[in-house]
């Protein structure tokens, strides 16, 4: 069954990023209801990893590097590093051995944007963690329409077309990057 199709279940939290229950995911985005989602930076030589997201939620913009959020399996929520390495599997076959290191919690930011070419929304608390990989990963074109290696200069330039087509939740990471 395709990812996107499968009915999944998220932690809806309070804003002080308190589980209060689950959410099924779609309609926590299309009731605009604050859950609990991350994004990975994942760096390869000095520049970042950026990934054109396809995605029925913000679709054709660009991602640092890849944004989900943890599951419930089995009536338990994941924990964030399993729904973590899910995503790097899932987005960009990457396991635990293509990585220099294990993701490093940098922060969490709450953030609440609406999507202008969907029904959906995000409302947000969304950790940001960070790692490196050996070797330049390709994407899973199922996720994405391709990726960018950027430095960090590149990322923050303004006056690039690129600066102006992330999603909404980079722009709150530039201070982690």
């Amino acid at each position: 069954m395709d990812y996107f199709n499968k009915t999944l279940y998220i932690p809806q939290v309070d804003r002080k990023d308190n589980v209060i229950g689950q959410v099924e995911r779609w309609k926590a985005h299309e009731d605009v209801i604050l859950h609990r989602g991350f994004t990975i930076i994942i760096g390869f030589q000095d520049k970042i990893i950026i990934q054109h997201r396809r995605h029925p939620v913000f679709d054709d913009v660009y991602d640092i590097t890849c944004s989900s959020h943890p599951i419930y399996v089995k009536n338990k929520l994941q924990p964030m590093i399993d729904a973590i390495y899910l995503t790097l599997k899932r987005e960009w076959n990457l396991s635990k051995n293509d990585l220099l290191h294990e993701p490093k919690f940098l922060a969490k930011n709450y953030y609440k944007s609406k999507d202008k070419n969907s029904q959906y929304s995000e409302h947000e608390v969304c950790y940001v963690y960070k790692t490196e990989v050996k070797s330049l990963p390709l994407p899973d074109l199922k996720y994405a329409y391709g990726s960018s290696l950027l430095t960090r200069e590149q990322i923050l330039n303004k006056k690039t077309s690129i600066y102006k087509q992330f999603a909404p939740w980079v722009y709150k990471m530039f201070s982690l990057i």
